[in-house]
This record gives C-alpha cells, structure tokens and sequence, in this order.
C-alpha cells in the first residue's frame, strides 16, 4: 500500500495563508500608491502656495509704493518690510526677510514657525540670495525641513541687497499625510484579521464534505461499501458528493457481482469436477469400454468448462474501454453476413423479416457475437425445420429519439413469465433448459454487448409460442448517417 506523504499545510491553511498574502498584496499597493499620490498633491500645494506669493511680492515690486514717500520703493528694507506685512503665513509656514548679512525683518509673533531660529536655514538662505534668482528648494536642518522659496531683492537706488524668504515646515505638513497612512493602515490591518476570520470559518465549512468524504472512506472496508456521503447544498462539493456516491455504488454493486460470480462460479465448476473425477475413481482400468466412457464424460465435462472460462473472460473485458471497436456499419449488410453464419448453427427456415439500409457507428463484431448467441438459443429450443427470423429497423419516437432494434424470433417452447428476467442474469437458465446445454453466460453477455453500447435486450415470450429477442441501440446525430 503506497503510504500518503506527510502533510505539513492543510487546504484551509493553504487557502487562507494564500488568500491573506493577495489581500495583504493589495493593500500594501493601494496604500502605497494612495501613499505617493497624497504625497505628490502635497508638494504641489506648497509649491503652487509659494509660487503665488512669489507673483505677489513680484506685483508689490513693480507697482508698488512706499506709504511713507508716496513713491516708488526706493530702499529693499522698505520693500520688504511693507510685503512682510500684507502677507499672512499659515499655521505652518514662517517668513523672515533679510538685509546685506542679517535678519532684518521677522514674522509676527503670532506665526509659530520661527525661521530665525535655525541657524541652518538662515545661512541656507544667505548663500542662495548671492545667486541673484529666484530659488525654490527643500532644506534640511537639525531643526526641521522646510520647502522654502528665496526672492531676492535689489533696486538701483540701494546698495544693499536683500531677499524675502517664506517657508513651510514640511515635516509638519506630512504629519497629517502620515496619520492618514497609519490610519489605513490600522484599517487594513483590522481588515485583514477580519477576512482571515471569515475565511477560516467559510473555507472550513466548503471543506466540510471533503472531511466527510474522509471519514466515509476511512470506514469503508474492502469488503464493505455500504456507507454514503450526506450530500448538502448545490455546489461543486455537492456534484462531488454525488459522483463519490455513484462510484461507491458501482463499486459496492462491482463487489456483489464479484461476490456472486465467485460463488456461481464455483458452483458451476465444482459439478463438473465432481462428475470428472467420481467417473475417474469408479473407473476400472482394465475394462477398455469403461476407460473409453469415462474419458469421454471428461472430455465432455472440460469442453464445457473451457466454454465456461472463454465465457467469463468475455464478460471481463465488457468493462475494458477497448471492449468496442466503434466503426461506421452498413447495418443491411451487416445482416446479411450474421444469417450466412446462422445458417451453419441447425437446420432451420432461415429468414429475414425486416432489413434497414443505412450506415450506423457501432461494433459489428460484437453485434455479429450477439445475435449469433440469441440465434444459437432460438435453434437450441426449436424444433428442426421451424422458422427462426432476423431483422433490424430504425425507429423514432414522439420525443425526436432515434433506436436501432434488431430481432432473432423463434417458434420454439419459449419462456415461462418469471423467467423472462432471470434468463439474463449470470448463469441464470429457465426452468425449460439444461444443465449441461450451455454455460449460463450466453444470455448475460449479450445483455452486456448492448449495455456497452447503451442500450439494453428484452424478450417477448410465451410459453408453446416462441420467443422474440430484441437488442435497442439508441443512436445519436452523429452516429448515423443516411
């Protein structure tokens, strides 16, 4: 018995650790992307946030003019001073403007963002003003990082140069932006234990036909198949339940007939040998005529065992895919070729009732094996001379469905009414037949030639009145062609 390898992941855990990483998956994206975009909307708002306060300071400059003087600004501390006052920085933002080498102007008190007090970001912003352009940048200090923006500034009547410096603190305007990422987060999280919670108690009741599946099949036997699987809901679990049913009831009725071959078998077998070797032990060696009698009750006795064999390996291989040889037939033909043969079984009025002319796919071998079997019955139980008829005849129902009937009738003893069933079955014989005329089989495996073929073989019969037996085969649309 080959052992199952040993199992580390059960199908729930691998489901559901398989279903955690795709979600977690596309969390990790969606938060990562949500992530970059928030971020990108930020750096935008700042820069378009500056860039206008830059095109303010830039009118205030052209068109500008001292309050003092009524004039054009003449001197940059002026300029500056005037634009530190008509601008209003945000709860994150400072503003500082400087003078030559100093801080000259700095924001209200009220503005919490003190730029002054970063010595880093002041000499940042000393070095950028000797560049003489507008410079929009981010600055990194021990204190903080801003996203700043210098505007330098020089009139011909002042020797002395000066810049307007506005900065955001950008490390407090991505704190909102993080919290809302630690926020999902948090979610994603709570998602996530919430999914695998409902996935481990839906994935463990999809499984629950599996387990019982396991557990029918740990109960049955090898003689034993009588247990089922309770089928519950419509799904494919449930098409699985049954087609686990339906193979353990093919399998249990396959045991029954293994079972009741077995002891048919050596019911058939044990006669037959009993007979060889009762004849055999009873046998004077020294009488030539009794010597010779008993070896031909032998020889008859192993004739109809070999027959009882090749019997039974026929019925084997009806369960065998290569059992039939499907093939287009000219069914008229076809016969025309089984009465030739028929007619070396016995002298009999030999005929043909009805014969159809079309071409079928089926296996002309074993059809020829089936109706030479019922041929062979309907001689066995006739008398000599009478009529034994064959014929086939395509035939269509109300329901658009098409058969393929053919026929071997006799006008022999036929068949009491509670025989008609069991002369089909294994070694089943009516009560009009012999012992040693046959092996029992000749009946059952005609039966099995038609069911391989889909169909089925009934009799028509009545006891001094003949029998009729008919093989249906049901054909399909492609398996008949006119």
């Amino acid at each position: 018995m080959t052992k199952a390898p040993e199992r580390r992941w059960s199908i729930r855990a691998r489901v559901l650790t398989g279903m955690l990483l795709l979600v977690g998956l596309a969390l990790v994206a969606a938060g990562a992307a949500s992530f970059a975009v928030q971020r990108h909307e930020l750096n935008e708002r700042l820069d378009e946030s500056l860039s206008r306060s830059v095109k303010e300071f830039g009118v205030l400059t052209e068109t500008g003019v001292d309050p003092r003087t009524m004039k054009r600004f003449e001197h940059a501390e002026d300029l500056l001073y005037i634009a530190m006052q008509r601008t209003l920085p945000s709860p994150k933002q400072g503003m500082v403007s400087l003078v030559g080498k100093e801080v000259r102007w700095t924001a209200p008190d009220i503005v919490g963002i003190r730029l002054e007090d970063d010595p880093e970001f002041i000499e940042w912003a000393y070095q950028v003003q000797d560049s003489n352009h507008i410079r929009l940048g981010t600055v990194k200090t021990d204190v903080a990082t801003y996203r700043a923006v210098v505007v330098p500034v020089s009139l011909p009547a002042d020797h002395e140069r000066g810049s307007f410096v506005l900065a955001y603190d950008y490390s407090a305007e991505a704190i909102a932006n993080d919290r809302n990422f630690m926020i999902y987060s948090a979610v994603g999280a709570s998602v996530m234990l919430l999914s695998a919670l409902a996935a481990w108690l839906v994935v463990g009741r999809m499984l629950e036909p599996i387990r019982r599946l396991q557990t029918t099949a740990q109960q049955i036997s090898e003689t034993d198949v009588s247990q089922r699987i309770e089928v519950s809901g419509n799904d494919e679990f449930a098409d699985l339940t049954v087609t686990v049913n339906e193979m353990l009831d093919r399998l249990d009725g396959a045991l029954k007939a293994q079972r009741q071959l077995l002891d048919d078998v050596g019911h058939e077998l044990r006669t037959p040998v009993t007979i060889i070797n009762g004849h055999l032990e009873l046998m004077d060696p020294h009488d030539s005529q009794d010597v010779e009698q008993s070896r031909d009750i032998a020889m008859d006795e192993l004739g109809r065992m070999s027959l009882l064999i090749n019997d039974l390996v026929t019925l084997a291989k009806t369960n065998r895919t290569d059992f039939l040889q499907i093939e287009p037939v000219q069914v008229g033909k076809l016969l025309d070729d089984i009465l030739d043969k028929a007619r070396g079984l016995g002298q009999r009025q030999w005929r043909i009732d009805y014969r159809t002319e079309a071409t079928v796919r089926l296996d002309p071998a074993r059809l020829t094996q089936a109706m030479l079997q019922l041929c062979a019955n309907a001689v066995k139980f006739s008398e000599e001379n009478s009529r034994i008829a064959l014929g086939n005849e395509i035939l269509r129902n109300g329901h658009g469905e098409t058969t393929l009937r053919w026929w071997v009738s006799d006008a022999g003893i036929g068949i009491r009414s509670d025989d008609l069933e069991r002369i089909f079955e294994r070694f089943g014989r009516g009560q009009n037949s012999a012992r040693s005329s046959g092996s029992g089989l000749g009946l059952n495996i005609v039966q099995a030639i038609a069911e391989t073929h889909g169909g089925r073989v009934w009799v028509n019969s009545e006891p001094k009145n003949g029998s009729t037996f008919y093989i249906d085969l049901p054909l399909s649309t492609g398996s008949k062609e006119e």
